[in-house]
């Protein structure tokens, strides 16, 4: 009988991120008992560009969500800016993926994605703080421990699995050794909403020639973006995706510079702005793990799924949480214990097996990027040639019909094949 502060899941889930919200609705699906606990109060603010690629659309659709009513807003593709260039590319049209990206707020995308969970079973636990795992006298966790409400009320979660999505600075991974990796790139998003002419554009902004001191001066290892949201307003922010290689330049002070060189009345400068300047981490390249340990699976930003190449998350955290849950199922179904850690140990060796390869390349990109007159040139000559900017648009959103494509997907499929995994 469970004592008074004790609650019971077949798999508790920390954090009703996308990550979180994927991984308890595909395992309610299958008829399990979870609890997604999630320590702030819907809606709530995340720092993120808003945008989804056609991979995040796939992930989205696979779920069930349906993406073409109110609040979704299709976009057609990108609009790139590098080398004294710009170039307008659409999206591929592929058989394996949609052939438009999406764009909508996390501060309601996570809503929905959390009710969607609801309603396929899942029992969403907001304003609970998880503190710690719960561990048997092997070391294995079996739950975690809690704090909930203004009082901060003990509780006890008991579960045969747990799925951390609890993002970046995790306490359950770290607390069982999981270290972040320091030879992977650690990214940072800073972004805030203007009122903007642009809010109703098509095409989605990305430059590569955002630099620390001005238009004159070498371009760092990132870009910036404008996401026209469709309400009127439109997210502008940027990227560096390596902080290593990074600038201890005023962020503010970048994006002001960067969004200076396009016209007043664009509304895109620090006095359209309707919402501060936010930041937040971007952990790339799988750079935390393993995956699983112990009873304990990570997913999303808490196992460093971001992609190095656009520092695209939404996509590979809504993955993650399916590939976690699918190891859970099978786990909590396999006749022995021997069998059940099997399935468990699977997990990592799948998330690599998938997106290790496409994330190794991305660090390679992210090298190219450190070098400011590699970046001139590949974007002055490469711009003016739309094969190759449909081409490097599919590596960078790993958005391709593989060795099943045409000619293009096909060298990428040899060049991901001999790639080794991240």
């Amino acid at each position: 009988m469970a004592q008074p502060g004790e609650h019971r899941a077949d798999v508790v889930v920390v954090g009703a991120g996308p990550a979180g919200s994927s991984a308890a609705w595909h395992l309610a699906q299958t008829g399990l008992d979870v609890a997604v606990l999630e320590k702030a109060e819907f809606p709530r603010e995340k720092v993120c560009g808003d945008g989804l690629t056609p991979r995040g659309v796939k992930a989205l659709l696979d779920m069930g969500v349906a993406t073409s009513g109110p609040g979704w807003v299709r976009r057609r593709g990108l609009r790139v800016h590098g080398g004294g260039r710009i170039a307008e590319v659409d999206w591929p049209r592929l058989d394996s993926w949609p052939d438009h990206g999406l764009v909508r707020t996390r501060m309601e995308l996570d809503a929905l994605l959390a009710d969607h969970a609801v309603a396929a079973g899942a029992r969403l636990v907001t304003g609970t703080t998880v503190t710690e795992p719960l561990l048997d006298d092997d070391g294995r966790v079996v739950g975690v421990r809690a704090e909930a409400g203004e009082g901060r009320e003990s509780l006890t979660w008991r579960a045969q699995l747990v799925v951390s999505a609890e993002g970046l600075s995790g306490r359950l991974g770290k607390s069982l050794g999981l270290q972040r990796r320091t030879d992977r790139p650690l990214g940072v998003a800073v972004r805030r909403y203007v009122r903007s002419r642009r809010s109703e554009d098509q095409y989605l902004d990305i430059a590569f020639d955002l630099t620390a001191e001005g238009p004159t001066r070498d371009s760092m290892p990132g870009y910036g973006w404008i996401f026209g949201m469709g309400d009127g307003t439109a997210n502008v922010g940027y990227g560096l995706l390596d902080t290593r290689r990074g600038t201890g330049a005023d962020r503010k002070a970048i994006l002001r510079r960067w969004l200076d060189l396009f016209p007043a009345e664009e509304g895109l400068r620090e006095e359209d702005s309707v919402s501060p300047l936010r930041g937040a981490g971007l952990p790339m390249a799988l750079s935390r793990g393993p995956a699983y340990t112990r009873g304990l699976l990570l997913a999303g930003d808490t196992a460093g799924t971001v992609n190095p190449c656009n520092g695209e998350g939404i996509s590979y955290a809504l993955e993650s949480g399916r590939m976690a849950a699918e190891a859970a199922v099978e786990a909590l179904a396999a006749p022995t214990a021997d069998a059940r850690e099997a399935a468990l140990q699977r997990y990592p060796e799948r998330l690599r097996g998938e997106v290790g390869r496409h994330h190794r390349l991305g660090m390679g990109f992210l090298a190219l990027l450190a070098h400011p007159g590699v970046v001139r040139f590949a974007t002055a000559r490469g711009l003016s040639r739309p094969k190759l900017v449909d081409g490097a648009l599919r590596l960078m959103g790993n958005l391709t019909d593989g060795r099943d494509g045409d000619a293009v997907d096909r060298a990428l499929a040899v060049l991901l094949r001999l790639t080794p995994a991240a």
